[in-house]
């Protein structure tokens, strides 16, 4: 079908189970126009009567294991039904050509997928890493042109790169593999972009959750080789709301912050002859604190104590989905988000405390969602946003209660997104 044929189908309602899936039924209006005018703009740069293909990746929030992945620890994370949502289509040149909503268009020539200094911290990059990537895993690598839209918001914490990325991988999958690339070898394709290309050290965790998609338990004991288990919950019918609130703040001036956390926590591993606390018996280090906090310092054995207390959650809360038993799910999430305050201490910068925008969202978190909620700081911390699991009966007031504090539009309500990267396709 070219971009007129599946805007035609969509208007039928073709689409719409596939739409529904992704994006919740009461998102369904608002995609199929999205996706419309994302045909019409491909149309335009790229000619109408293209054989055109749709594909979508999700963005995605950590839910358990605040800070364990550096340290080989478990992490849960899940999708969300926010997006990038490509429409491509094959061609002929040898060239990767994207345009991405409200950015230049980025051309990959294929026959060179080195590295390029010069795009480093740049988009280019990450499309260049993951070809690069893909061919060679021994998948082929051929032109594609595509049109990009994306709502996931950027600087929340949903991971809108990881997104991208994926998005790249998944049109490489479908376009020139039968889709037979997996979730798992695509999000490490869109590490190594990041790693290698774009030039930022992130783990996998990202790209894992935008690639596989629902809830994703993963355990980085072997970094090289993570464990990775869907944890089977149906979110939809849990009668939550999954909001994520942007209290504003500066990540600019705290990179100190977040830098000073790792090896701390790697301090901590050294007195036992370890690499990471992922290593160290719980219970020796706690035989050993008064020694520890003689030798490191009280802050490095506080983060060390929330490691081996996430790392252990992040087990009971997957298993607690899988049993179903969402009120435990909600206990061990509020947990983790104090022992994130108390222990880890990254809800406030001690550089400058008189900035505390998490910390006055989870205080009103509490007093207006306890005991049938669940909230807690999202992502690295410091500033930025929070998350919480809200009770559809108290989303109203919790938004307007929130958008009083941090501004119109600071409240966004999400949903567990069950599909990662897909191909869009009519029923």
């Amino acid at each position: 079908m070219n971009a007129q044929d599946i805007a035609g189908k969509l208007t039928a309602g073709g689409y719409d189970k596939s739409l529904t899936h992704l994006y919740t039924a009461e998102k369904l209006g608002i995609q199929k126009q999205r996706i419309k005018e994302s045909l019409a703009e491909f149309a335009a740069l790229f000619g109408a009567d293209r054989e055109t293909r749709l594909f979508s990746a999700p963005g995605r929030t950590e839910i358990g294991g605040n800070h364990t992945d550096h340290q080989r620890g478990r992490v849960l994370a899940a999708a969300v039904n926010l997006d990038v949502l490509c429409v491509a289509a094959k061609n002929d040149d040898g060239v990767v050509r994207i345009k991405s909503k409200g950015y230049k268009q980025d051309d990959i020539d294929l026959s060179d997928l080195s590295v390029q200094e010069k795009e480093k911290n740049k988009a280019i990059s990450l499309i260049r890493g993951v070809c690069a990537r893909a061919k060679e895993m021994g998948y082929t690598v051929g032109g594609f042109d595509a049109f990009t839209t994306s709502d996931v918001l950027k600087g929340s914490g949903l991971s809108s790169s990881a997104a991208f990325e994926v998005a790249v991988g998944t049109m490489i999958s479908h376009l020139y593999n039968g889709g037979r690339i997996t979730p798992v070898e695509i999000a490490q394709m869109g590490q190594h972009a990041e790693n290698q290309y774009f030039g930022k050290p992130s783990g996998l965790m990202d790209q894992m959750a935008s690639s596989v998609g629902g809830f994703v338990a993963i355990d980085f004991a072997d970094p090289a080789k993570p464990v990775v288990e869907p944890v089977g919950f149906d979110f939809g019918a849990a009668g939550h709301t999954l909001c994520i609130v942007d209290t504003g703040g500066n990540h600019a001036d705290l990179t100190h912050e977040y830098a000073a956390i790792p090896p701390e926590m790697r301090m901590v591993a050294e007195q036992f002859g370890a690499g990471y606390l992922r290593e160290v018996d719980p219970a020796e280090f706690f035989r050993r604190l008064p020694e520890i906090r003689e030798k490191c310092g009280d802050r490095p054995a506080l983060r060390a104590m929330h490691f081996f207390g996430d790392n252990e959650r992040v087990a009971l809360q997957a298993k607690a989905l899988r049993d179903g038993n969402f009120e435990l799910f909600k206990k061990l999430i509020v947990d983790s988000g104090r022992s994130s305050f108390f222990c880890l201490q990254n809800v406030f910068a001690a550089s400058a405390p008189q900035e505390q925008g998490l910390s006055v969202a989870l205080a009103v978190s509490e007093l207006l969602l306890a005991p049938k909620g669940a909230w807690r700081v999202h992502g690295g911390g410091f500033a930025g946003t929070i998350q919480a699991f809200v009770p559809n009966e108290l989303l109203d007031n919790y938004r307007t209660e929130m958008e009083k504090l941090f501004g119109e539009g600071t409240c966004y309500m999400l949903s567990i997104r069950p599909a990662g990267g897909v191909e869009i396709t009519a029923e």
